[in-house]
């Protein structure tokens, strides 16, 4: 099999794995190297700031010895089977990069033989890579659940970013739907890696020569859908793991059918709608200081679909709104529906030379469709309002934000529903993708 047949199974495996953000990295060039990701957060997917960024995703094999239902590369999967070669590896990812195709690696991988084999190999590829081609382009590393953590650790010190997909939300969902992997192999080493991070982060800023171990840190990838878990557990299990596992982000993503195993839910077509809206309670969490409690309970389980979940846990807190803009707080403006980050903190500082009114909260970015329904100026409301839940929630779902934010989302759905999964690759080269779908699909507000 010559590498273009290659390139195109081992490249269209890898579509389905999301857990590619590399935002983050400090590693530089250097005399006689080539590649930078210093600069600039490098995969091709949607970094925290919108940009959108190439990277040459692919499996190392798509051979795998596991029978996970919800994988298409489930070894009783009849489908065409390829295996890259070390050299092939660091040659596509070299020559791509000259080419101005990439700007950085994704390399994941079935498990072939055993986990410490594939992990073995993987290792092999970047230590080339750096040592050898002196590449210092973005490197984003799987790490086999289940391989000797010595393979791991010493990844991590050529790796920019690595990942332990968990995949199923509980220990009961992994035993029914992939009984041969094991939740402690996955759990253990991705609790080593954050431990590492910080280990050597803390060595590196008393002596700045000392090497760096997965600069750009560690994340892992939800699918959602495949497991009949409520959101309330997808949303705990990620407060946890960011409290506890020291993860840079949790990736969800939504269940696409590749199979027609009865333990499988029977769908027409991924979850999408679910899957953004995990995605803005995620952000909620890592970025505006909500809990997962406070934003959905066991008696609540499910996000609304109508509303985003800042909206909705406003709608449900009624008695803590409405805010007057000139006096609160900046962790209480956070939590203003229609109000984002920036927008906060701009509103902190220009209310210090002079009293903010609606006019003035437009211009900094507020989204008063919105914002309008929690907030006063200097104790005045922007329009007469029924201070109602119901009534409010009507107006909401109802208003032009809203329908946008709906047809924003159908975009993504279409888009997503066409190619399976955001790909790399089309007609068997690098592409460029022109839509800029980021916000919809990763939650900021």
């Amino acid at each position: 099999m010559d590498i273009k047949e290659k390139l195109k199974i081992l490249s269209a495996a890898a579509k389905y794995d999301v857990s590619c953000v590399s935002s983050g990295s400090t590693r530089k060039n250097e005399k006689g190297g080539i590649g930078n990701a210093a600069e600039s957060g490098i995969c091709h997917t949607w970094a925290a700031d919108g940009r959108c960024v190439s990277l040459l995703k692919v499996l190392l094999t798509n051979n795998c010895i596991y029978n996970c239902a919800y994988c298409i590369n489930r070894v009783t999967n009849e489908l065409p089977r390829a295996s890259f070669t070390v050299d092939e590896i660091v040659d596509l990812t070299i020559n791509f990069y000259i080419r101005n195709y990439i700007e950085g690696l994704f390399l994941s991988s079935g498990v072939e033989k055993n986990a410490n084999y594939t992990m073995e190999r993987m290792l092999l590829a970047v230590k080339k890579l750096r040592l050898e081609k002196k590449f210092n382009g973005y490197i984003h590393l799987k790490a086999i659940p289940g391989a000797d953590y010595a393979l791991v650790s010493e990844a991590g010190r050529y790796a920019d970013r690595m990942s332990v997909n968990i995949e199923l939300p509980t220990e009961e969902s992994l035993k029914a739907l992939a009984p041969q992997k094991n939740r402690e192999n996955i759990l253990v080493p991705m609790k080593r890696i954050g431990a590492e991070i910080i280990e050597k982060a803390e060595e590196h800023q008393k002596n700045r020569k000392a090497p760096q171990f997965v600069p750009a840190g560690q994340s892992t990838q939800l699918i959602i859908g495949a497991s009949p878990e409520p959101d309330y557990k997808i949303i705990k299990l990620s407060e946890s793991l960011y409290d506890k596992m020291n993860l840079k982000r949790v990736f969800y993503s939504a269940y696409i059918p590749v199979s027609d195993n009865p333990k499988l839910p029977v769908v027409s077509k991924p979850p999408l709608l679910r899957e953004h809206r995990l995605y803005q309670a995620d952000w909620l969490l890592r970025f505006y200081g909500f809990l997962a409690d406070e934003l959905l309970t066991p008696e609540r389980p499910q996000l609304d679909a109508a509303l985003d979940p800042k909206a909705a846990w406003a709608l449900n807190n009624l008695q803590q709104f409405p805010v007057d803009i000139n006096r609160a707080s900046y962790e209480t403006i956070l939590r203003i529906p229609g109000i984002g980050v920036r927008s906060a903190k701009k509103i902190v500082t220009a209310r210090r030379v002079h009293a903010l009114n609606f006019d003035d909260l437009k211009r900094l970015g507020v989204v008063l469709k919105r914002a309008k329904y929690f907030i006063t100026c200097s104790g005045k409301y922007f329009e007469k309002l029924v201070f109602d839940q119901s009534a409010l929630r009507v107006k909401m779902i109802g208003a032009p934000g809203a329908a946008a934010e709906n047809k924003s989302i159908a975009g993504v759905k279409r888009k997503k529903e066409d190619e399976g999964q955001l790909s790399l690759f089309e007609n068997d080269v690098p592409h460029d993708v022109s839509t800029n779908i980021g916000a919809a699909i990763t939650g900021e507000f």
